[in-house]
């Protein structure tokens, strides 16, 4: 008599032949006579492994630390935010497009400061023609000074190197 406690379950297509095993996608592909590409295109250690928006993070934490350095605990509480687009965009004039790059939110009881920074306009408005990371830090510079009431210059001398 069977032990009561034992009981298994075979999760596998019985018309299937038992012998063949499952193989992985890349050992379905077709790769013929073995020049099929033999590892990542590029190594993550590599700058080019990254994304764009991955890239545009890196720019816009460039500068936080660039004004953290420069301003050590004034912006402290300073959150910094990319999105991609601006809310609200169908509804902008061209009195309104001042904002476009990117915007602030004074601080709040309870909620610090907030810069936001627009990514597809940013990188609409560098296009080839100056280097993205001098224009994001140029609108991070100016949302800070915007924020503490100061003129951009003032809050960091490399401030307008680009010319947007």
């Amino acid at each position: 008599m069977q032990d009561a406690s034992t009981f298994s379950v075979s999760l596998t297509d019985p018309s299937s032949s038992e012998e063949r095993a499952a193989r992985s996608f890349y050992e379905r592909r077709r790769n013929r006579r073995g020049r099929g590409m033999r590892g990542e295109l590029l190594p993550q250690h590599l700058p080019g492994s990254r994304s764009r928006s991955e890239q545009f993070d890196d720019w816009v934490m460039e500068s936080a630390q660039r004004l953290e350095r420069l301003w050590g605990e004034r912006i402290q509480d300073l959150q910094i935010v990319v999105q991609e687009i601006p809310d609200g965009l169908e509804d902008m004039t061209a009195e309104t497009l001042r904002g476009l790059l990117g915007s602030c939110t004074p601080a709040t009881p309870g909620r610090p400061a907030v810069i936001t920074i627009y990514r597809h306009p940013v990188l609409m408005a560098a296009r080839s023609l100056l280097p993205v990371n001098e224009l994001v830090h140029d609108v991070v510079v100016e949302q800070t000074a915007e924020l503490m009431g100061l003129a951009p210059e003032a809050v960091d001398p490399a401030y307008g190197r680009s010319q947007a």
